[in-house]
């Protein structure tokens, strides 16, 4: 079967957007729910142990589902080794696909990535606090989702099988803003973004 679950954060939001958008989709049932992501969420656990092997769980994007991206790999590696399938509508990520389950397994290295870093930076932070006698600001950089994004579009591109604007457009961001993701992190861009000027010029 393939169910999905819609949510709110406040009463008076409304659930008409998502529940459309998953009927459309082919969903027979849909669990709604209208309570904060930080809070219990009843119609959700009710569902979770509703799924089988071989149902889908639709969603309309994953922060519908996951209270942090910690959280949504935790759920969805679980999916995958009940043989649960996942789909995100607004996310194109579909984990019955080869390219979905490609993009799950990095968000899952990289919410393994955010953890060490946040480990590393907190002890960093730390060490230079004490050392200047006070509590420093926060560093500057990409946000969080940002950095995911970067490192998703590092792994992408240091894979040599897709252009920069393909890689732009599986993440949802422009070709600048790659760019600006792979200095970010130091990667060399010369080679790759020469072949696709060569590329395009010859079209």
């Amino acid at each position: 079967m393939i169910f999905g679950y819609a949510r709110v954060s406040t009463p008076d939001q409304q659930l008409h957007l998502q529940t459309d958008a998953l009927q459309a989709y082919g969903c027979t049932e849909v669990a709604q729910e209208k309570v904060s992501s930080v809070k219990e969420r009843p119609a959700l656990q009710h569902l979770l142990t509703r799924l089988r092997a071989g149902d889908t769980l639709v969603v309309w994007k994953l922060d519908r589902l996951g209270r942090s991206l910690k959280d949504l790999v935790t759920l969805v590696s679980g999916f995958q080794q009940q043989g649960i399938h996942f789909v995100s509508l607004q996310d194109h990520l579909d984990t019955t696909t080869a390219q979905g389950r490609l993009m799950f397994n990095l968000f899952a290295s990289l919410a393994e990535f955010e953890r060490d870093l946040i480990r590393e930076r907190t002890k960093a932070g730390l060490t230079a606090a004490r050392a200047r006698g006070r509590q420093g600001g926060r560093p500057k950089g990409l946000s969080k989702e940002a950095l995911s994004k970067a490192q998703a579009a590092k792994t992408l591109y240091l894979q040599q099988d897709k252009t920069v604007a393909e890689i732009g457009q599986l993440l949802g961001v422009g070709r600048a803003t790659i760019y600006r993701y792979l200095a970010h992190l130091q990667v060399a861009t010369g080679n790759i973004a020469g072949t696709e000027a060569a590329t395009s010029s010859t079209c």
